[in-house]
């Protein structure tokens, strides 16, 4: 399934007449009124990659993935965006720190899977045989590509659309006042997480150079791991 989504899923015959896909799957829950069209939204800004949760992987599971994904920059440096997003990704140590996007939520304008620079990237996993032998998961793949590729403007976090898929709730902050969502936000710790912290920050750093970082808590427990809680969107 990885690899299909990771590498076919934009190839599939129903997606070709299509320039944007929403990815759905079974048991999530949508919690808030979507009162504008993402995909109109994406498409007057630009954007190419929007997301909604950002965890860390299971390690275990990409045991080579961001050696081979470097070698992959060594030998195509001319594919990598000039205002990347790649500093997101890179712990202290100059290796993978495992953040991602959560894929089970993306809205992607399809020509950025379908452009050269990602069909030459995944082509190039798909020959190293990771998919296979370690379980590389679509969701680090897509998210290092979108990374590499993509500019920091055109990577969009939908943090107003209220979302969960078993078992983490990502809820807006001030949802239960604004009377458009139907979650409790107390509940939801995935906007403090590290992986969505540091987007924030280093997306700043790349598109206002210059700027300090500004403090934020970060929430240091697990995120919800349990049934959506769900409030009365009074």
């Amino acid at each position: 399934m990885c690899r299909f989504q990771a590498g076919y899923l934009h190839r599939h015959p129903l997606l070709r007449d299509l320039e944007y896909y929403w990815r759905i799957e079974p048991d999530v829950e949508y919690y808030c009124d979507i009162d504008y069209d993402p995909f109109v939204f994406m498409k007057q800004n630009g954007i190419k990659y929007g997301w909604n949760i950002a965890m860390t992987e299971f390690m275990d599971t990409i045991k080579t993935l961001w050696n081979t994904t470097k070698e992959f920059i060594e030998e195509n440096p001319g594919l990598i965006a000039g205002k990347n997003m790649l500093e997101w990704l890179v712990d202290g140590d100059n290796g993978y720190g495992g953040c991602h996007f959560w894929s089970n939520f993306e809205i992607v304008d399809l020509s950025f899977y379908r452009s050269q620079a990602y069909q030459q990237y995944f082509d190039y996993l798909d020959r190293a045989g990771g998919f296979f032998y370690e379980r590389w998961g679509d969701a680090p793949v897509h998210s290092l590509a979108a990374a590499m590729f993509l500019d920091a403007d055109q990577i969009h976090y939908f943090e107003d659309i209220g979302y969960f898929h078993p078992s983490v709730l990502s809820c807006p902050r001030g949802a239960s006042k604004q009377g458009k969502c139907v979650c409790d936000d107390t509940r939801s710790f995935v906007q403090d997480g590290h992986c969505t912290v540091r987007y924030k920050q280093v997306r700043k750093k790349v598109l206002q150079p210059g700027e300090p970082y500004g403090v934020h808590d970060v929430h240091s427990g697990p995120v919800i791991m349990a049934e959506a809680y769900v409030g009365t969107g009074g």
